[in-house]
């Protein structure tokens, strides 16, 4: 191995590898629509962790493809891709894969061409890298100086994330039901809507001919709809402005506009609405069915709740550990000296 690919070598495993593990585990609770962009990042660049977001229940964890033997029963490093001097080997892409969390590793396997697009992200990278270390960019003190306040922080995190991790059989049984019976509210599912829905588009702001050609538009839908026989859905597609294109789609009862929750509170089912004019326009829903509240059951909350219970022991069992280092190990901060470099400071 040349200088340059030994260097490419050394900072990628010193940096990346670390930071890598922290990007899946924050994968872990992307709404499934986030997916596939989170493979790729896990592959690019670390990103800051998003707000927990519900999940569906965790699928059990996808075995990595089990090594090939070479011969006299060693394993093969067989080069899955490569880029300039830079290898990819299917060892890698096995610790890639068991870093990732359920979800992630279900998806790979429903769907290969997710890993085939993180490796390309990853082949991206290495190229830019290997340019970069050639032309020595890294040895540039503010470079260096940066890469190492990387590297530290990424040690830091990782080095938490191992000494609060939760005991594998935490939460209990027990421990779940009583979480469950603590926080039931939190398990209610609002009162639900199937709403057919038409929209034509005129702001309060619109000059008077938009506001007539709106008006136009908006009696000769009342006109079909008025129709023996109509087929709202045939009307909203032929002239919606609506995002969804008029479609029936479930809403919860607090997400429905005030003034158009009003108008359907009043609706029998399979009727349709008075046009309603607001200040972005005119609507029409029909409400097609509804669902009741309900409290979600524990054995439909367990997943949801245990990863929530496990998130907070972690984050407890965190702290815990950093106060009990600095019982160990007191800080102190010169606040005149902090004073007086903030004074420095050029306004």
């Amino acid at each position: 191995m040349n200088n340059v690919s030994s260097r490419v070598a050394t900072l990628y495993g010193a940096v990346r590898a670390l930071a890598i593990g922290a990007t899946m585990s924050a994968a872990m609770s992307m709404p499934s629509e986030a997916l596939a962009q989170s493979l790729f990042d896990g592959f690019a660049a670390p990103k800051p962790k998003p707000k927990p977001a519900q999940q569906a229940p965790s699928a059990s964890k996808p075995k990595p493809p089990a090594e090939s033997a070479g011969v006299n029963g060693k394993t093969s490093e067989e080069v899955v891709a490569h880029v300039g001097g830079s290898e990819i080997t299917a060892s890698q892409l096995r610790a890639y894969f068991a870093a990732l969390g359920a979800r992630e590793q279900a998806a790979i396997v429903k769907e290969p061409a997710l890993l085939s697009q993180a490796v390309r992200a990853l082949l991206n990278e290495r190229i830019v890298l290997q340019e970069a270390i050639a032309n020595k960019w890294d040895q540039q003190p503010h470079i260096a100086a940066q890469l190492e306040q990387v590297r530290e922080r990424a040690i830091v995190e990782l080095y938490l994330q191992s000494v609060s991790n939760p005991p594998a059989n935490f939460p209990s049984e027990d421990e779940l039901q009583k979480a469950y019976d603590a926080n039931r509210s939190a398990f209610v599912v609002p009162r639900q809507f199937q709403l057919g829905h038409i929209f034509v588009s005129a702001p309060k702001d619109a000059d008077r001919a938009t506001e007539e050609k709106a008006k136009k538009s908006l009696d000769e839908i009342e006109r079909k709809l008025k129709a023996a026989g109509a087929d709202f859905m045939a009307v909203a597609r032929a002239g919606n402005e609506a995002a969804d294109g008029g479609e029936p789609g479930w809403v919860a009862e607090g997400q429905i506009r005030p003034e158009i929750r009003t108008r359907v509170m009043g609706l029998a089912k399979g009727a349709v609405s008075e046009s309603i004019h607001l200040d972005d326009g005119w609507h029409i829903v029909k409400l097609i069915d509804t669902k009741a509240s309900y409290t979600r059951p524990l054995a439909e909350a367990r997943d949801q709740l245990a990863q929530q219970m496990r998130a907070e022991r972690a984050s407890a069992l965190r702290r815990a550990y950093v106060n009990e280092l600095l019982k160990r190990h007191p800080a102190a901060v010169n606040e005149i000296a902090l004073s007086n470099l903030l004074a420095s400071v050029p306004k």
